[in-house]
């Protein structure tokens, strides 16, 4: 069942938009069959994916769309059971399974899947309105787009695009993230924003075409971000603005940090709300981050309890991963994977790691992890890491177990096992 809709005119529908090889605008962008509403647009493509989010956006229809590999046939029947026709999209063409629940469409409403790093994928409502927290006038910028559709991370992006004139977007396709850097520079794209897995994966491929993107803005979030990929990134473009975010679909995007450091000052914490700036409330209850956001989905205002582990280190707030992996117990001495991370990353041939428990006799946990070694360093061996670590960290966190990997892992959502 659907209600009476009005169209709308969009701010940025005449923005620049790069995707599948095709220079256009979001005007210009293939028009999709008619969708049904509430709708799963499952895509393949970047095109594909914007061409449903600018219907949505013109004609305030009950949207999800999610990249097909991420929505099984088991979430698809769910969806379905939910109230959702469940659409196929590729190109000119699409499949449509109807919805099994006949029900009134939530008009405007934007459902996101979450990361699913708690288990299974989970949907949280939006609107256009709670996923734009960019509001002020931008200068003109090219945004790249490596971002899978769907995520929080790529509805940011594509907000920006369709709220604000001036703000292209370059799309990068699966296929093409190992060369994005060329495709980068061929259409001037000035501000990125990747995980730090994909911006390390960048640098470990090729740091010279990396730099021949002129850059002038560079964000980094998903995942936990160090000292040492701030770093790195502002070695090679020392003239860019480097930001990290800390957003995810339950609370949006709370925590911004422009000043080069990871972590955030412990001054943010239980700051009184500002209601003109829409400055979320952070605290930390035990070693879990805890946000009152006004970004945040439907039905979660107040409180929420992020799952996410921090440490104080100095006057800064670290995040280091989530409250159920990141702490490791060595015989009752209890480590941050997340700190031994930073320390191994710190060294200049380490070009990623994870860090993880592995079960050992009498302490019952040890440290291990795995390494992937910058090439342009030269060899290392795991007695080198070792001996770093053993000269940073208490003896109860130092890795016991390193294994070397010969390439860095990345799912599609940009993000790694960390």
């Amino acid at each position: 069942m659907t209600t009476q809709r009005r169209t709308t005119a969009l701010i940025g529908d005449d923005n620049r938009v790069v995707v599948g090889g095709k220079t256009l605008t979001w005007r210009t962008l293939h028009k999709l069959p008619q969708l049904p509403s509430p709708a799963a647009v499952l895509v393949d493509n970047g095109a594909d994916a914007l061409a449903a989010v600018r219907h949505h956006a013109v004609h305030g229809t009950e949207l999800l769309v999610a990249t097909s590999s991420r929505v099984d046939p088991s979430m698809r029947e769910e969806l379905g059971e939910s109230g959702f026709a469940v659409v196929i999209a590729k190109d000119d063409e699409h499949s449509v399974t109807p919805a099994k629940l006949k029900r009134v469409e939530e008009s405007g409403r934007v459902w996101l899947l979450t990361s699913g790093s708690t288990g299974r994928p989970k949907r949280i409502g939006h609107t256009l309105e709670t996923l734009t927290t960019v509001r002020g006038q931008q200068q003109p910028r090219t945004w790249l787009v490596p971002y899978s559709p769907g995520t929080y991370a790529w509805w940011q992006v594509v907000t920006l695009s369709l709220t604000q004139a001036d703000q292209g977007l370059v799309v990068i396709e699966p296929s093409e993230l190992e060369t994005w850097p060329l495709i980068a520079a061929e259409h001037g794209v000035t501000a990125a924003s990747g995980t730090p897995t994909f911006w390390r994966q960048t640098i470990y491929r090729d740091t010279e075409a990396l730099a021949k993107v002129p850059l002038e803005q560079i964000t980094l979030g998903g995942e936990p971000v160090d000292q040492a990929i701030l770093d790195r990134l502002k070695e090679i473009f020392p003239q860019a603005r480097i930001s990290w975010i800390y957003a995810s679909s339950e609370v949006g995007a709370s925590i911004v940090v422009h000043d080069g450091k990871a972590g955030f000052p412990k001054a943010w914490l239980d700051r009184v709300p500002d209601p003109e700036s829409e400055r979320p409330l952070l605290s930390v209850d035990g070693d879990e981050l805890v946000i009152a956001s006004p970004h945040h989905g439907a039905g979660l205002d107040g409180a929420v309890r992020t799952g996410d582990r921090v440490e104080f280190v100095d006057d800064r707030v670290l995040i280091t991963g989530r409250l159920d992996t990141d702490e490791i117990n060595v015989g009752g001495s209890k480590v941050s994977a997340g700190l031994v991370r930073n320390v191994l990353m710190a060294h200049p041939a380490v070009a990623w790691a994870r860090v993880f428990a592995r079960k050992a006799p009498l302490v019952g946990r040890m440290v291990a992890a795995e390494v992937v070694a910058n090439p342009e360093l030269g060899p290392i061996t795991d007695a080198d890491l070792v001996q770093w670590c053993t000269n940073r960290l208490p003896d109860y966190g130092v890795p016991r177990r390193i294994r070397f990997l010969a390439e860095i892992p990345q799912k599609e959502t940009l993000k790694s096992d960390v």
